[in-house]
């Protein structure tokens, strides 16, 4: 992914809210999505995110000059994957070509093309075909396992296995669908025998989301070279975990019901071209960590900018007492992608390194992204203990789980001296009752 002239911190929109300081959306990002008009009867459509507007892509298609049939058939579908399916040579020819569209001076400027954001209701942006979650984060790995391993809180594997669980698909949900609190068979230390009740310990989780691209034939490991090659681009990722059900459940196989009740995502995929000015080394590993096996290392060419993004994710939570006092939402964790012990390359060639098949739109979490900082740490198992040192709210309330009414909302985005600010728009969620 090379840095060019669609990156240039120079560049205005003739969209104005495009220009404006702080936005998520200034034309070097051009996040894709999928939307309808609120209060219409039209289908899902494609749309690119531009300051405070959706750019209509069906309706834009006659001014974006010069694309490939396949590519404008692919945007004229009700989701991502004919469009992700194509590439990374596609997606630059189509970011060039909005680029073209949306600049400042555009022959083609047209505010009949856009429908503001505030107008819209968003939707999962592909059909995803099959969900893993990683377990990428070291220090969020080292903080569970010491809660209920002190002497021992990391697995051997750890260090050599980017470590995974397939989710399920079919509960991916897009931001501002309302969670609900989750019944399950829950079992207490001082009990006798399960119950079966609602959630006592719903949960969130910081995470980003990888969008599979181009994928790979059944029994061809895609190599980490190329890794990168396969993935479209990133979104926000909230798993949602029901820390008591997870618990009982979980010993031999893993999360299974704790898990699968809701995921959230973000509406909005950034590609990787537009993470391209974004790219860092990530953080050190120990001089006493082993080596990371063949399939999982790749050489890093001289004068490359790095392996991974510097994306800083954060989570906010605005409880009801909060919203009705005009409390401002709390901060609760900040981080970044870059303080994953294992980065997306080496999830998707680890991934297919058995010969498993990734398909357009398929979709990789990276698992709670935890810093090395107390405030980095990215859900409440972390952050209370798990349960045992509640977390004092600026309302006066305590937390030690998720209670009916609260709001977790995710954000993320990316900065850096000499380019435009980029971010992700919200992934956010409200806990119902049970």
């Amino acid at each position: 992914m090379n840095i060019d002239d669609t990156h240039d911190p120079a560049l205005r929109s003739w969209v104005a809210s495009a220009n404006a300081p702080g936005t998520d959306f200034p034309i070097q990002n051009l996040p894709c999505g999928v939307f309808t008009r609120r209060g219409t009867s039209q289908p899902p459509r494609i749309g690119v995110a531009i300051g405070g507007d959706v750019l209509d892509v069906q309706l834009a298609a006659a001014a974006l000059v010069g694309l490939p049939v396949e590519i404008r058939e692919a945007l004229t579908q009700p989701v991502l994957n004919g469009l992700m399916a194509l590439g990374h040579d596609a997606m630059r020819v189509l970011r060039g070509a909005l680029v073209e569209l949306l600049r400042e001076g555009s022959a083609h400027a047209d505010a009949g093309l856009l429908v503001p954001i505030a107008a819209v209701d968003m939707h999962v942006p592909v059909v995803i075909g099959d969900y893993t979650d990683f377990y990428a984060s070291i220090h969020h790995a080292t903080r569970v396992g010491r809660l209920f391993r002190p002497d021992n809180p990391l697995l051997p594997n750890y260090r050599y296995v980017p470590i995974a669980y397939h989710g399920r698909s079919s509960s991916i949900v897009p931001s501002g669908t309302p969670i609900r609190r989750p019944s399950g068979q829950t079992k207490s230390p001082d009990e006798a025998q399960p119950s079966y009740r609602p959630s006592r310990a719903v949960d969130y989780e910081l995470e980003a989301g990888v969008f599979i691209g181009q994928g790979n034939e059944l029994g061809d490991p895609i190599d980490i070279a190329r890794a990168e090659d396969s993935v479209f681009g990133l979104c926000l990722l909230n798993d949602w975990s029901a820390r008591d059900i997870q618990s009982w459940e979980y010993q031999p196989l893993g999360p299974f019901l704790g898990k699968n009740f809701a995921t959230t995502v973000s509406p909005w995929v950034v590609t990787l071209d537009a993470l391209a000015p974004f790219r860092v080394q990530p953080a050190p590993r120990d001089a006493s960590d082993p080596a990371p096996l063949p399939h999982l290392a790749a050489a890093i060419p001289d004068g490359s900018a790095g392996r991974t993004f510097d994306v800083r994710v954060e989570a906010w939570l605005s409880t009801a007492r909060m919203r009705d006092h005009g409390i401002p939402a709390h901060r609760l964790s900040a981080a970044s992608l870059r303080d994953l012990y294992w980065d997306i390359a080496q999830m998707v060639a680890h991934h297919t390194s058995n010969g498993c098949n990734l398909r357009p739109g398929d979709l990789l979490g990276t698992g709670t992204i935890s810093g090395p900082r107390d405030d980095g740490r990215g859900c409440l198992l972390e952050i209370t203990a798990n349960g045992r040192q509640p977390l004092a709210l600026p309302s006066g309330e305590t937390r030690s789980f998720l209670a009916d009414g609260d709001e977790v909302t995710l954000l993320g985005s990316c900065a850096r001296e000499g380019f435009a600010r980029i971010g992700f728009g919200t992934c956010r969620g409200i806990v119902r009752s049970a």
